[in-house]
This record gives structure tokens, sequence and C-alpha cells, in this order.
């Protein structure tokens, strides 16, 4: 079974070009910060007695899991010059995260509060070093070698991160760069809800690939997703050049110039949903450097999303990227 999979893989595989053009395969620009999640299930925080530490942030998961499937990953994100800093860079640096555009911060390290839950987390941030990075972080070399660049409303959500980011974002595109932004809105962390709407749409206008949950759209809306293809529509017409539209337990949406497609999720005991969005885009954007089409990249990254939701915690050291697509399809 495995040496046919992995026939067909690679067969499919050899068709399809490469994307793999730089020294580095993504550079993933936002928050590195400190996790405290519920030890029990919880679906508030007064209900919570006891957290467990673990590493987060969106751009920081999804730059430890691209690292995890062996791809050539830097990141870009200021801690503080404290503990759980020193920390939360040996975390990333273990995995083999390029961490020379890291800073550390006289502001403290980002901490946010999460339920542990079988579907929508309920937290609480209290956000000190992570908004603070500064041009002068990110190389204009670097900027011209980097095959994908990513980042989130969380991190964009913030002066003077936001404009840092812009920048390096417009630098890197004319450089060859395809732009990637989870579209994680919460208004505590945004609370100028029309302003995140205008820079998420700016930001993909030229050929951005776009994941953004059922959650996270009804938030940065206003409204209730009713059709996620006509959310893929919306950002195709914007100029995004594939869209992702997650619906939790039940699948997700994936929308190109070609067509759209529905991937339904599959059974897996969940043990805790905290990363599982950053675990399916790592495996997304993992297969599109690899050359895959959509429904390629979707079932890669539901694979990933898989492994996630079955684990507590972060995932192994290593995970096999021939074996993620082996068992994807």
């Amino acid at each position: 079974m495995y040496n046919k999979f992995k026939f067909r893989t690679n067969a499919y595989l050899s068709t399809m070009e490469s994307r793999r053009t730089k020294k580095y395969d993504i550079l993933a620009c936002g928050e590195l910060l400190i996790d405290f999640i519920s030890s029990d299930f919880a679906d508030n925080l007064d209900e919570v007695s006891a957290f467990k530490r673990l590493q987060g942030g969106s751009p920081a998961n999804l730059s430890m899991n691209m690292a995890r499937l062996g791809n050539q990953v830097a990141l870009a994100a200021t801690v503080g010059n404290d503990d759980m800093g020193h920390f939360l860079e040996r975390s990333v640096s273990s995995l083999g995260v390029h961490t020379h555009c890291l800073r550390k911060s006289d502001a403290p390290t980002t901490l946010i509060l999460v339920t542990r839950s079988r579907e929508v987390s309920n937290f609480e941030a209290y956000r000190g070093a992570d908004l603070d990075i500064q041009p002068g972080q990110i190389s204009r070399a670097l900027l011209g070698d980097v095959s994908i660049l990513h980042t989130t409303c969380f991190a964009l959500s913030k002066q003077p991160a936001r404009d840092t980011i812009l920048e390096a974002a417009a630098l890197a595109k004319n450089d060859g760069a395809t732009l990637s932004i989870d579209a994680n809105y919460a208004h505590k962390i945004w609370p100028e809800q029309e302003e995140a709407r205008n820079v998420v749409e700016s930001f993909v206008a030229d050929g951005g690939l776009v994941k953004i949950s059922e959650v996270d759209f009804e938030r940065l809306y206003g409204r209730p997703l009713e059709n996620a293809e006509t959310v893929i529509d919306h950002f195709l017409e914007k100029g995004a050049s594939l869209v992702c539209v997650t619906l939790g337990g039940d699948g997700c949406w994936l929308g190109d110039q070609n067509g759209h497609l529905f991937l339904p999720a599959r059974k897996v005991e969940v043990k805790d949903t905290t990363g599982a969005g950053d675990a399916f885009w790592s495996g997304f954007l993992t297969a599109w450097l690899d050359g895959g089409d959509k429904n390629f990249c979707g079932r890669a990254g539901r694979r990933m999303a898989e492994l996630k939701l079955g684990q507590f915690g972060p995932l192994p050291h290593r995970v096999d990227r021939d074996n993620l697509y082996k068992t994807a399809e």
C-alpha cells in the first residue's frame, strides 16, 4: 500500500513544478508567545484552575510545523528579554527554525490564557513584546530569498508590527515571493473591524494565499457565513490566487480560478483543537511548495490537522513528509 501510494504521489508531483525557488521556503512574521492552556476541557476561563505552559503564536506554530516537515523556515518575531522569551527562543530554535529575525524587547513576553476545547477555544491575551516588530529585524537580503511570506491578523493588529510586516511583504512580493495570510481575526485583538478588512484584502490583492475559518469570517465581516463558495469568490475577486475556508469538524472549501472543491473532514479523536488550524496550513503550504494543486494541498493540510487534533501539546520533533502525503488521501 505504501509503495503504491508513494509511486502515485511521486508521479503526481513529478508533473508539477516545484515552487521551492529560494533559500528559505517560508518567512513567518508575527507573534511568538506563551500559551497557558487549561489542563482540562473548559468553555470559559473562569472555570479553569490549572494551566499548562506551551509555546504559542500562530506564525510561530506554523513555522515550527513546517520545520518539522523539512522546510527551510525563518521566523520574524519579538519576545521579551525575560525567562519566557528565552524559553520561546529555545523552543523554536530546537526544531531548526532560523531565528536571526527574532528580537528581544524590554516589554514582557506576550501571554495568552486559552481554554482547552473540542471546538472553538476561548482566550484572553495579555500583550507585550509581540507587537514590537521593528523594520531593522528583517533584512532586505532575506526578503529577496523567501518563497512565501506569511502573517496573521493577530500580527497585523498593532503598530509597529503592522507597518513592518506590510513593508516587508511588499518588498518580498516584488522579489517574487507569494504572500500568505491566516485571517484569524478577533475583535478583542483588533477592534477596528473595517480597518482589519481593508488590510487583509489589500494584503492578498496580488495573488495571495488565504486561509480563513468560518468563525474568523463571521468575526471579520460581522455576518454569518452562509455560503463558503461566496467567500472564496469574494477573495478571488480581491486578487487572491487560492482561498481555503475551514469549517471545523465539517471540513473545508478550497477555491482558485479553476473552480471550487469541498474536502470533508475525517473522523478523529479530538484531544485539543488549539493549533489545529496552524497545523492544517503548514501541511497545505508544504504541499503547495512541492507543486501541488488545491486538492493535493488540502488533503495534506487535512492530514496534518488530524495529527494535531489527536495530540495535546506540540507534534513530534519531525513529521515525515512522505508519510504525510501517503496518509493524506
